[in-house]
């Protein structure tokens, strides 16, 4: 048996190989695309962790969950512990983003649950950030931030008026004015006053034009 056996394991080495070298080299291409688009959302989020009304910002928000979904291995999803971590921070942060509360502490909650999200994919791509440093170790230029809650301000004043919550206040502070208008105004109401008399009756003279008879019919 030994002596079949030998060429045959050969000859399905030989087959087999070039198959399975080239299936493993696009499992790494996988990998490797996985860890890019990781990459790419964690640098973003790093970015413009100090800017969340940027574009940049919530485009890399909105990658989460495709950049951290997993895999597919034989059409069964497969998600590390750090993966689902990452999808489950982000979700709750979402969560906060769409139920905003007056009660002043919004913003307070957010901003750990957004330091919960990079923390959880720091750990996922490979970084070790400490909490204090994810969440103050960003530099904003004050100008940076007061525009920023400006456009917050309008945008939230803007809202108000088209869903009619809020009234568009009017106040008038002045009319065009012509004095000429005004005295020939004055006039028409002296000659309308002489006209009517005393009583309010309307007084009409007949004036006889030249060359008329003084009798009619």
């Amino acid at each position: 048996m030994n002596d079949w056996l030998w060429p045959a394991a050969t000859v399905l080495a030989t087959v087999l190989g070039p198959i399975l070298a080239v299936q493993a080299q696009k499992w790494i291409e996988r990998a490797q695309e996985r860890n890019r688009r990781k990459s790419w959302v964690f640098n973003q989020l790093m970015a413009t962790r100090a800017s969340r009304l940027s574009p940049d910002h919530v485009q890399a928000l909105n990658m989460i969950d495709l950049a951290f979904y997993g895999r597919r291995d034989f059409g069964k999803l497969r998600a590390t512990k750090t993966e689902i971590a990452v999808t489950d921070a982000w979700h709750e942060y979402l969560d906060h983003l769409g139920t905003k509360t007056e009660d002043g502490t919004w913003l307070a909650h957010g901003d750990e649950l957004f330091t919960n999200l990079l923390s959880a994919m720091a750990a996922d791509v490979g970084y070790s950030f400490d909490r204090v440093q994810l969440k103050k170790g960003a530099y904003s230029p004050v100008g940076h931030g007061e525009q920023e809650q400006l456009l917050l301000a309008i945008r939230q004043s803007v809202s108000d008026v088209l869903s009619g919550k809020r009234p568009i206040k009017m106040e008038v502070t002045d009319f065009p004015f012509s004095q000429e208008a005004v005295d020939a105004q004055v006039k028409l109401q002296g000659r309308l006053a002489e006209a009517l008399g005393g009583d309010g009756a309307l007084r009409v003279t007949m004036v006889r034009g030249e060359g008329e008879p003084n009798d009619v019919g």
